[in-house]
């Protein structure tokens, strides 16, 4: 078989495709290379490694640009890749896949190709994410829901730790202070959250009994119909913390939630968890995550 004539007609169509009919141009892009990296992959165990540099050479001579050494590379290992049972989805461009394939992991791939999916994510945006670790920063159980295509709930998607964008790299964080740059930030701070969180008001005031009481952060879900509770401590978790969040989301349920919404969540954010505590901790509507101060380009 004569696998450079076949890679060359293959690239020579997708041209064609793409000069011809512009809106279809990046599913002819996904399918060409997918069939380029399917030849390359039977080229190379038949000739070698060292005939992908042959064919880099010869197409860059005889159709220009695009055809280096590290493209042709990443058509194989997209074909790899995508070959064992794997969609590619036309939603995403190549640019996207660029981006993903050097993962190496299927399961974290496909984390964000669900999430460029559904939010529409650009080049950058994706970029960013991967930057961030994001799906390291997933729970494991959360990882094992979406390998098994469980249903996923409010919490699932809440990273740990949390990343908050530090603008002035300040080195002596108050609470206070901590809330400003979450403030800041705010849209950032609610996609660390994870899916469907609004923001609703900082500093919420309740009264309970003859006292007022300031809840930091008052948000809502709307994918799961329920208020959301912050809480920001710049220290390790303690037993008090729970009592306080516990109280300020059993007020919200009692004064505020509506019969037709669930039932309001907490979300301590500290410095250091404490799992001892937690262990205790009956209210399973009350979670803790970390948070990390952060240069903010690496949100850039």
């Amino acid at each position: 078989m004569n696998y450079y004539k076949e890679i060359k007609q293959e690239l020579i169509n997708n041209e064609i495709v793409k000069k011809a009919k512009d809106y279809s141009k990046n599913r002819s892009d996904l399918n060409t290379y997918y069939n380029v990296g399917k030849l390359l992959r039977d080229a190379g165990k038949n000739y070698g490694e060292g005939i992908i540099k042959e064919y880099s050479v010869k197409l860059t001579l005889e159709l220009g640009k695009g055809y280096s050494i590290s493209n042709l590379k990443n058509m194989r290992k997209f074909y790899i890749l995508f070959s064992k049972s794997q969609t590619v989805s036309d939603q995403l461009t190549w640019s996207h896949y660029t981006n993903l394939i050097i993962l190496n992991d299927i399961e974290k791939i496909n984390y964000y190709i669900d999430i460029c999916i559904k939010y529409n994510l650009s080049c950058r945006e994706l970029r960013t994410k991967i930057k961030n670790n994001e799906y390291e920063r997933l729970d494991e159980e959360t990882k094992e829901k979406l390998v098994n295509n469980k249903n996923n709930e409010v919490i699932d998607f809440i990273k740990n730790p949390i990343l908050i964008k530090n603008s002035l790299n300040y080195t002596e964080i108050s609470e206070k202070l901590l809330k400003k740059l979450v403030l800041e930030d705010i849209d950032n701070f609610l996609t660390e959250l994870g899916n469907g969180f609004c923001y609703i008001k900082n500093e919420y005031k309740i009264k309970i009994g003859d006292r007022y009481n300031y809840i930091d952060l008052l948000l809502y879900n709307i994918e799961f119909n329920c208020y959301v509770v912050i809480e920001l401590k710049i220290t390790e978790l303690k037993k008090e913390h729970i009592g306080q969040i516990q109280t300020y989301m059993n007020y919200i349920d009692k004064n505020i939630k509506q019969i037709n919404q669930n039932k309001t969540i907490g979300i301590i954010i500290c410095k250091k968890n404490n799992k001892f505590i937690m262990e205790y901790c009956s209210d399973e509507r009350i979670i803790t995550r970390e948070y990390e101060l952060i240069n903010h380009s690496i949100f850039n």
